[in-house]
């Protein structure tokens, strides 16, 4: 973020003027605007607060009430960790006796924030000076939490720093776009994991793509899904790593599940009643073999993420499906059975096939009162849909 927005942004102008306006409104934010100017309000001050009004707005989805008191820059709310993710982080470093963290690259202080939270001393970098005054302004309610406007890396090779443990989010895209292979991240994956030789316990947040093989032999692996969404991946080094194979961490409706264990390949075998459709942290882990082995399920096929069973199975590691009809996939066939049933709404989905869900639903032109799950797969060299109900 320039540095002058950013001191625009934390100037007590701007804080006040953004402490008296309404909840942002889209639609009314330039007439908003155009008040609080004939009324006297600076314009850049008036541009300001609207802006992080509406950053606030926008943030409420990662940081609930929390946003209300924080300021952001649209790149660096982007980037931000998520406040129940960032949590579950500083609960590793507490657990692991940690008092005092570097925060290598905190951007706007999201867990920066969360290890302060736990009274944890916080040294927090930030190599671009605007991020870093909003960080300064999100981190003021800590006393044991410091910004610094520097690269931390550059920091950490002239010397000891004096904390316990180390943390970092290393920026993954630039403006070419995104990076997809950790060397080329800001700083590079190697680099921030070679710290371990001064630093036994580092903690690094990376993309939830990342490759199975660009795991450090000596980390934990851990994704993490939100309300169903992966939202990011975990390295834990030293004490920080609770399982020392890859492990998903599933976060639902205010509860934490954790599934953890060797990424091997499940027993495929017959279709039962039910499919079960595994979270996307658990498939990203490669966990789908022994998620399927506790739940005493199979796969459907060797290569595809879903799985089957004859007895009604719920867990929080996967959505369970009651097999209504399965058919072999044609636009045709699938049509006429859906029709048969009166379904007028489907959730479509599809695992192994190259069909588009929104362009198909258009072509089965659905009518009636009813409702299903729609599932496209593939079973070998079988292409089969499965009418079913969510359990």
């Amino acid at each position: 973020m320039d540095a002058e927005a950013a001191r625009l942004a934390t100037s007590p102008e701007t804080l006040s003027l953004l402490a008296s306006l309404p909840a942002y409104d889209a639609d009314h934010a330039l007439t908003l605007a155009q008040q609080l100017r004939d009324k006297g309000a600076d314009a850049g001050v008036v541009s300001a607060a609207l802006t992080q009004s509406r950053l606030r707005a926008a943030a409420r989805s990662k940081f609930g009430d929390f946003a209300l008191g924080m300021l952001f820059s649209a790149e660096g709310l982007e980037q931000s960790t998520r406040l129940v993710v960032a949590a579950h982080h500083a609960q590793r470093y507490r657990a692991a006796g940690v008092r005092t963290v570097a925060d290598l690259t905190c951007g706007v202080g999201a867990d920066a924030m969360a290890f302060a939270s736990l009274g944890l001393g916080v040294l927090a970098f930030e190599v671009d000076e605007g991020t870093a005054l909003l960080a300064e302004h999100n981190l003021r309610h800590w006393d044991d939490a410091r910004v610094v406007h520097a690269d931390a890396m550059e920091t950490l090779a002239r010397g000891d720093i004096g904390v316990d443990a180390l943390f970092a989010d290393p920026a993954r895209r630039n403006a070419k776009g995104r990076r997809h292979d950790p060397r080329n991240y800001s700083p590079p994956l190697p680099d921030v994991v070679a710290l371990r030789t001064r630093w036994p316990r580092v903690g690094i947040k990376v993309g939830p793509g990342l490759a199975h093989e660009d795991v450090p032999p000596e980390a934990e692996a851990q994704w993490v899904s939100v309300d169903g969404d992966v939202v990011e991946a975990g390295l834990w080094m030293g004490d920080l790593a609770r399982h020392h194979e890859h492990s998903a961490l599933v976060l639902r409706g205010g509860d934490a599940h954790v599934l953890d264990g060797a990424p091997v390949p499940g027993e495929p075998g017959q279709l039962g009643e039910y499919l079960l459709e595994p979270d996307g942290a658990v498939i990203r882990a490669g966990l789908v073999g022994p998620l399927s082995e506790r739940l005493g399920a199979r796969l459907l096929d060797p290569h595809i993420a879903y799985l089957t069973a004859d007895a009604l199975v719920e867990s929080p590691f996967a959505a369970t499906f009651r097999i209504v009809e399965s058919l072999p996939y044609s636009e045709k066939r699938l049509a006429s059975a859906l029709a048969a049933r009166g379904v007028g709404t489907a959730e479509i989905k599809k695992r192994g096939l190259d069909v588009n869900p929104a362009v198909l639903r258009r072509k089965l032109k659905l009518k009636g009162g009813a409702s299903a799950t729609v599932i496209l797969t593939r079973i070998g060299d079988s292409r089969i849909a499965f009418i079913a109900e969510r359990v």
